[in-house]
């Protein structure tokens, strides 16, 4: 079995038994977004715990293999992770964690969903909370 076969099995596993799939009760970031190419849909959740770490992670949707196993484990590298982390993943370590698979444009597109809705959710959260620190020193 050669490398790419392994990878296939386990971005396969990834989509029959995706992890940190469900909604999340509490949550600080809630983020959502699709690809209407290929109708790839994710909606994520993160529980920012102490030291702004993403204490929990989840994720709903529905869309081929390579998009709901790219989130799921996405969401298992981000768990534990500080908030800031998020601005140092890129677009090679999903392919790493993917297993470096030769994707085509449109499949590249499937692939990132996960990490542009982690990123837009992270980025908001943060935003959100500058905005509420300046104006808290408005006279």
């Amino acid at each position: 079995m050669s490398s790419a076969d392994i990878y296939r099995e386990v971005i396969l596993d990834y989509y029959r038994h995706p992890r940190n799939f469900g909604k999340l009760e509490k949550f600080d970031i809630d983020s959502h977004d699709s690809n209407p190419l290929c109708g790839d849909e994710i909606e994520m959740q993160v529980q920012v715990g102490s030291g702004q770490k993403m204490e929990e992670v989840k994720f709903t949707g529905k869309g081929c293999a390579i998009s709901q196993a790219s989130v799921s484990m996405l969401t298992e590298l981000a768990k534990g992770k500080p908030l800031g982390w998020v601005k140092e993943l890129s677009k090679e370590d999903v392919f790493k964690m993917l297993g470096n698979p030769d994707l085509g444009p449109s499949r590249v597109k499937c692939a990132l969903l996960g990490m542009k809705v982690l990123k837009t959710g992270v980025y908001g959260y943060l935003g959100a909370q500058y905005e509420e620190k300046d104006e808290g020193e408005l006279p």
